[in-house]
């Protein structure tokens, strides 16, 4: 068979990426906007390999008693392929049903990739639990074509689709969005801090960075965080307090209370989130160390960690970090380290066997591990695992990005 032939598929399973699994006479077809229980009909577009092929749905010929009319029309499975927006990979699937799936895309990338049999659930975040899973997100990303289209990329794509909507965001950035005109090729980001107003960040291609950006303030209880309108975080409306909840119950549940005299890690740290949950623990004299390379969500880290005297923020790649604590630091700071906890949040790709290797040689008594990607997370537990450091109870989802693929995850581990 050959690139543009149609057939049908019986759905069996779902993959990392929003991607579900089929199989064509024993080979693996991937496919998305179907869900496990259909039978579709799609047309390939990627048969090179042997081992898989990819396809795109055209139809549904028999569908799953969990499938919704899709909460973004411009990602429906009726409109052509090539008009599809990404960005909602699940949209079309009944809520509940969406978090079983994630539950197994978790489940299957820690058996699959890290050897591991863990218990795993996926949960709202917040008063997310009766929310149709809409108007969330307070970050949003458009992209500009030459043409001046402005809108979301299709799938594995770099087309930008116009779309009239975006249900996802909140209704302060879908009305601003729809204001969009005349922008240069590039990005514009639409950001909703906690005082409510919209900013406007245009990212054009061939235009240099100028001018100072601008501060905003975001709120996580009666903690105010301060952070530059285009630096990260967390996009869910309830996301930094969800996992700053989850964060700090894992500690408790690793570590117990912990020892102000200890010297405790906030790795990837960004401007401070987990290191203040770990010095609101601790107290205010507790010795809490945040790492991050970004140099400006560094000086905000510091700013936002004032209050604890024993806290402090330092400008540095996580890897070259470690490796120094390990190579130049006093026996007296390594036994302080012993008794510590460290908190991790790396980026997707994970932190790597360098990283967890470093980590696990300053023998600290818990880590705190918190994952945007499964697979990621299943290399890097299974490095831990090598290294004497055992999951200490659940792999606990909190399902932040609703009717999209994506999912966070947070582990505590014991020595």
């Amino acid at each position: 068979m050959q690139n543009g032939d149609l057939i049908d598929l019986d759905i069996t399973g779902v993959a990392h990426g929003g991607i579900f699994v089929g199989r064509h006479e024993g080979r693996v077809v991937f496919v998305p906007d179907t869900l496990p229980g259909e039978r579709v009909r799609v047309r390939l577009t990627d048969t090179r390999k042997k081992a898989f092929w990819r396809a795109e749905a055209l139809e549904v010929l028999d569908a799953a008693p969990e499938r919704r009319p899709h909460v973004w029309p411009s990602a429906a499975i009726d409109r052509s392929p090539d008009e599809r927006v990404g960005g909602a990979e699940f949209g079309h699937i009944e809520l509940g049903q969406q978090r079983l799936l994630k539950e197994r895309v978790i489940r299957e990338s820690l058996e699959r990739v890290g050897r591991l049999e863990l218990p795993v659930s996926v949960r709202p975040a917040g008063d997310d639990e009766t929310s149709d899973g809409t108007r969330w997100r307070t970050r949003v990303s458009l992209h500009v074509d030459e043409a001046g289209r402005v809108g979301p990329f299709a799938p594995r794509s770099h087309r930008v689709v116009e779309t009239p909507d975006l249900p996802l965001a909140t209704d302060a950035i879908a009305r601003a969005a729809a204001d969009l005109r005349g922008a240069a090729p590039g990005r514009i980001d639409l950001v909703q801090p906690a005082d409510g107003r919209v900013r406007v960040l245009p990212r054009p291609d061939r235009a240099p960075a100028t001018g100072t950006a601008e501060v905003v303030e975001e709120r996580v209880g009666d903690r105010v965080f301060r952070v530059d309108a285009g630096g990260f975080w967390q996009v869910h409306r309830l996301a930094a307090g969800a996992l700053t909840q989850a964060v700090a119950d894992r500690v408790r549940s690793a570590a117990g209370e912990l020892d102000p005299d200890a010297v405790h890690l906030d790795l990837y740290g960004g401007v401070g989130l987990f290191a203040a949950a770990l010095a609101d623990i601790g107290g205010a004299s507790t010795r809490v160390v945040s790492v991050e390379s970004d140099a400006r969500a560094t000086e905000h880290a510091g700013e936002n960690l004032a209050q604890w005297v024993g806290a402090r923020a330092e400008t540095a790649r996580v890897d070259r970090y470690v490796a120094r604590l390990r190579a130049d630091a006093s026996e007296r700071e390594r036994e302080r380290i012993s008794r510590g906890v460290v908190v991790l949040d790396p980026p997707r790709a994970g932190a790597g066997r360098e990283v967890v290797e470093g980590i696990a040689g300053l023998d600290p008594r818990a880590v705190v591990y918190v994952a945007c990607d499964p697979v990621a997370l299943a290399r890097d537990l299974a490095t831990f695992a090598v290294h004497g450091y055992r999951v200490d109870g659940d792999v606990h989802g909190l399902d932040l990005f609703p009717h999209s693929h994506h999912v966070e995850a947070v582990v505590a581990l014991r020595r």
